[in-house]
């Protein structure tokens, strides 16, 4: 079967097999990575599916929806925890667990991030990868979101001293707890301080995760509707890699959840954010551990272009990587010597997986007086920078570097497969090209080219 008006992006085959409820957009050879990287849409829902053909045993299956919280309750982390426990097929305690004992998986999990929340499984075995795909689509399209799941995983009020009625009243969950934990560290406090105001109208002004005070304000009603509304086909796009055809995921697919759909007329995207006219400068607190003087964090942020522009987002990762990789790089030796603070900010770097990347360079270890220090020291080491330019040698070699880092498959217990989707994946939630991203040849050639000018 052929699809009308397709066009393919290279000489790589076209599908001989797909199933009628899908258009076939285009097929891409990536020769680096040895695979076919294949584009499908949905005909009714408008659901994206890219399938990494290759001949790989190990296969992997991932659903990703646009999630775009505009609080900070957490209601995106905690429906990931929610949908877990139970489905209209499944209506059982934690299907998910059950079959994290009872699988052959190599990977099971799912991940909230700042604006998608995905449920990813690998499987060498194509009767488990099957079964697995049963319980994660139901999951994922008919979760029965019990209300006692909500308070379990989300927030509920217990005595605090279970067998004293007498006892204060104090929240607990899952999530809740998981939250506590996570923003008592001072560096998560200064990263979501610093987006709150480099995002000051989209949706990472806000905690994703949730923010302890803000976590008991989700009702049950407000998470069922966000999951109505965001867990919904036109809102999902679907990565598969290994050697089961595309055309039997589409099978599996629509049977199992796609047929039963309409497509949703909504557009969930994050929109580009507003720029401020000029420098704000902004003074928040945190919690310390004790009352040190030289407790104090001195950051400076800059919102930058779109990530879903490759050509932008390799210059802007060989920008950090000229200026901060290691002891050498300019602007890190000039933070790592200065005497205005203990140490470089362990926020330093780009932040290149929302929509529109941002860069932080800073100190921490400051006196509270420093602030105007650190702000010209930062910059005024930039400006030369620009001025005397940097040795081509070390623009080369983190060139290299990035080219490295770019290819290589560190493991991090995660399958090979899902590492390659996992790269594409913010892209193609953004609605960029994540065939582009993965096939970086062509980038850094232009790179190369640009880095002798």
């Amino acid at each position: 079967m052929t699809a009308a008006g397709s066009s393919q992006a290279d000489n790589s085959p076209t599908p001989q097999n797909f199933h009628p409820a899908f258009e076939w957009k285009r097929s891409h050879t990536i020769s680096s990575l040895q695979v076919v990287m294949e584009e499908y849409s949905h005909r009714v829902t408008g659901a994206v599916h890219y399938h990494l053909s290759c001949d790989h045993p190990e296969n992997v299956f991932l659903v990703a929806f646009r999630t775009v919280p505009m609080d900070s309750t957490g209601v995106a982390h905690i429906l990931e925890h929610t949908a877990l426990c139970g489905s209209k097929k499944y209506p059982v305690r934690d299907p998910f667990f059950m079959m994290i004992r009872r699988s052959l998986n190599t990977f099971m999990n799912a991940f909230t991030s700042s604006d998608w929340t995905a449920y990813p499984f690998a499987s060498k075995n194509r009767k488990d990868f099957d079964n697995l795909l049963n319980v994660y689509l139901d999951a994922a399209f008919f979760s029965r979101l019990h209300k006692l799941d909500f308070a379990q995983e989300g927030h509920r009020l217990e005595f605090s001293e279970a067998d004293n009625p007498e006892s204060e009243l104090q929240y607990k969950g899952v999530v809740y707890n998981e939250m506590k934990g996570a923003m008592s560290s001072t560096n998560s406090v200064l990263w979501q301080t610093m987006s709150r105001y480099l995002f000051p109208t989209s949706t990472y002004h806000f905690n994703s995760g949730g923010e302890p005070e803000a976590i008991p304000d989700l009702t049950y009603q407000r998470l069922v509707n966000f999951y109505k509304t965001h867990y919904h086909p036109s809102n999902s796009v679907f990565m598969t890699f290994g050697d089961i055809p595309a055309c039997e995921h589409h099978q599996a697919f629509e049977e199992l959840a796609l047929s039963n759909f309409e497509k949703l007329d909504i557009n969930i995207e994050v929109s580009n954010e507003k720029r401020y006219l000029s420098p704000v400068k902004i003074e928040e607190f945190y919690a310390a551990e004790n009352t040190a003087s030289s407790k104090t964090h001195i950051v400076m942020g800059w919102l930058l272009g779109c990530s879903t522009s490759l050509s932008g987002l390799f210059r802007a990762q060989l920008l950090s990587s000229v200026l901060l990789d290691n002891s050498s790089s300019p602007l890190m030796r000039v933070l790592e010597t200065s005497n205005l603070g203990t140490s470089p900010s362990p926020l330093c770097g780009l932040e290149d997986s929302n929509r529109e990347m941002s860069f932080m360079a800073g100190l921490e270890g400051c006196e509270a007086t420093s602030t105007a220090e650190v702000e010209s020291l930062i910059r005024d080491s930039l400006l030369e920078i620009c001025e005397t330019g940097v040795a081509i040698e070390h623009v080369e070699a983190a060139l290299h570097q990035l080219e490295l880092n770019q290819r290589e498959i560190s493991g991090d217990g995660y399958p090979y497969g899902l590492q390659l989707i996992l790269a594409g994946l913010s892209t193609a939630t953004h609605r960029g090209d994540p065939i582009q991203l993965l096939d970086i040849d062509p980038v850094l050639e232009e790179l190369r080219v640009q880095i002798k000018d």
